[in-house]
C-alpha cells in the first residue's frame, strides 16, 4: 500500500447515512485489543477554541517532558497532522501500516466504521504503539455521540467557548448544545468548562453534579493583558505574572485561563507539571490558521473563524491589531454553515473596505457567487466574486496595497491552501 493508496481508503468511507453512536467505534477497538484503554487522555469538546486549547495544552505537558499524543481535526496542511506525538506528525510510512493492520478488521464488520471513526482508531493505535504517557483529545463533532468519546473518564474533560454550530446534528437552542458537548463528562471525573455562558452552564453544571464531577472555571476577573503585538501577548493569570503566549487572537487569553486550569487539574492528579514547564509551553504552542498574521506587506492574516461567534471574536481580535479599520476581507464559507449570520458580524463589524469571496476546497462549499449576493444585500463596501482562490488572493493583495491589511477567513477547510497561495504571491 502506497501513502495515497492509505488516504483513499480512509477518505473512501462515506458518513452519510449513517446512524449516530458509539456501536461502531466500539467494536472495531474491541477488534484492535482495545489500545485506548492503555492510554489517558485530556478531553476537548466545545464550539470554538477547541484546537487552540489543545494545542497549548500539549505544548505545556511537552514542555514538562511528557510524551505527549495530540488528535486534531481538520488538519490545515497534510492529513498526518490529525495525530502527532510531541509536536511531530505521524510519518508516511507508520500511517500506511497503521491503516494495513486496521483495513481487515473494519473489513470484516458488517456495519462498516465511518471515516472519522476509522481516524480515531488510527490515532488510538499508534499513540497506544508508541508509548504516549498523555493523549490530548479533540472531538470531532459535538460530544456524546463522538467516536472520540469512548474513553472511559478522561484525567480531564474540557469544554471550550459554546455557540451556534453544527445545528442540524445538535440542537438549535445554547441548551441542547451544551448538553451535547458534556457528554464527554465521566463518572468521578473533573470538568474545566470556560464559562460565560449562563444557560450553557446551568446544564454543565447539572451533568457535572449527576457524574458526582468536580467543575473548574476560569477565574476571568484575575486576567489581565499585560502587553500585545504581533508577535505574541504578555499577560497575569492567578498568581502568575508575565506569561506570554505567541496566539495572537484576543480570545486567547481566555483559551490560556482554560488551559492553566487544566494544568492545575492535572497537578492534583498526580502529575508534575512545573512553573516553569507551564510558561514555556505557553509561549511555545502555535497553532496555524487562527488568527495567524503571515505576511508584512500588505499585512495578511489568515483566520479559521466559521461561526458567527468565531467573526465575533475575530472581529474583536482585528480591532485590537488594527484599529483603524479599512481591512480587504477574503471570505469563503460552507454551504451548511450559517454564513448569513456570519455575514452580519463582518458587515456589522465597521472594519471592510471592501469583500473578496471565493469558494472553499470543499464539496460543502457555497459558491463564491452566491455569498458575494448575500454581502451585497448587507454592506455598501465593494463586493467582488473570484473565480478561484488564487484569484481572490491576487484581488486581495492589489486592493491592499503594500501598507494595506487583508484578512482571509470563514473556514479552516481553505486555510493551508491560501497560505501557500498568499506565501508563493508575496515572497
Amino acid at each position: 500500500m502506497t501513502y495515497e493508496e492509505a488516504l483513499t481508503y480512509i477518505h473512501s468511507v462515506i458518513w452519510r447515512g449513517k446512524r449516530l453512536g458509539l456501536a461502531r467505534i466500539r467494536a472495531l477497538l474491541s477488534r484492535m485489543g482495545n489500545p485506548e484503554k492503555e492510554l489517558k487522555f485530556v478531553h476537548i469538546a466545545g464550539t470554538n477554541g477547541k484546537g487552540s486549547t489543545a494545542a497549548m495544552t500539549a505544548s505545556v505537558l511537552r514542555e514538562a517532558g511528557y510524551r505527549t499524543g495530540l488528535f486534531i481535526s481538520p488538519f490545515i496542511q497534510c492529513f498526518n497532522e490529525r495525530m502527532q506525538i510531541n509536536g511531530q506528525p505521524v510519518g508516511d510510512q507508520e500511517l500506511i501500516a497503521l491503516v494495513e493492520e486496521i483495513r481487515p478488521l473494519a473489513e470484516a464488520m458488517d456495519d462498516k466504521p465511518t471515516e472519522f471513526e476509522l481516524i480515531t482508531a488510527l490515532a488510538f493505535s499508534y499513540f497506544q504503539k508508541n508509548h504516549c504517557e498523555m493523549v490530548v483529545l479533540e472531538v470531532g463533532l459535538g460530544g456524546e455521540m463522538d467516536s472520540t468519546n469512548v474513553i472511559d473518564t478522561p484525567e480531564a474533560a474540557v469544554i471550550t467557548a459554546l455557540g451556534f454550530d453544527h445545528t442540524k446534528e445538535l440542537g438549535n437552542t445554547i441548551e441542547k448544545i451544551a448538553a451535547a458537548k458534556a457528554g464527554i463528562i465521566k463518572e468521578n471525573g473533573t470538568v474545566v468548562f470556560y464559562g460565560q455562558n449562563e444557560a450553557a452552564l446551568s446544564v454543565i453544571e447539572e451533568k457535572a453534579k449527576r457524574m458526582h464531577c468536580r467543575l473548574r472555571m476560569p477565574k476571568y476577573d484575575s486576567l489581565r493583558l499585560e502587553a500585545r503585538d504581533e508577535d505574541g501577548q504578555r499577560f497575569s493569570y492567578g498568581g502568575y505574572e508575565g506569561l506570554r503566549i505567541g496566539l495572537l487572537g484576543t480570545y486567547q487569553l481566555c483559551n490560556a485561563a482554560v488551559v492553566i486550569e487544566t494544568i492545575e487539574v492535572l497537578r492534583e492528579r498526580g502529575f508534575f507539571i512545573s512553573e516553569g514547564a507551564l510558561r514555556g509551553g505557553l509561549a511555545a504552542a502555535g497553532w496555524p490558521g487562527r488568527f495567524e498574521r503571515i505576511g508584512s506587506c500588505p499585512r495578511i492574516f489568515v483566520d479559521g473563524s466559521h461561526n458567527p461567534q468565531g467573526m465575533r471574536a475575530t472581529a474583536a481580535s482585528l480591532r485590537a491589531y488594527v484599529p483603524q479599520g479599512e481591512i480587504t476581507f477574503l471570505v469563503g464559507v460552507l454551504a451548511d454553515k450559517d454564513a448569513a449570520g456570519m455575514a452580519r458580524e463582518l458587515t456589522g463589524a465597521g472594519l471592510a473596505s471592501s469583500f473578496i469571496t471565493v469558494t472553499p476546497p470543499s464539496m460543502r462549499a457555497m459558491e463564491a457567487t452566491e455569498l458575494a449576493a448575500l454581502l451585497r444585500t448587507m454592506t455598501d463596501r465593494p463586493v467582488r466574486a473570484a473565480g478561484s482562490l488564487e484569484e481572490g488572493c491576487a484581488l486581495a493583495l492589489r486592493a491592499a496595497g503594500e501598507t494595506g491589511v487583508v484578512c482571509a477567513l470563514g473556514s479552516l477547510y481553505m486555510v493551508g491552501d491560501l497560505k501557500r497561495i498568499f506565501r508563493e504571491m508575496t515572497d
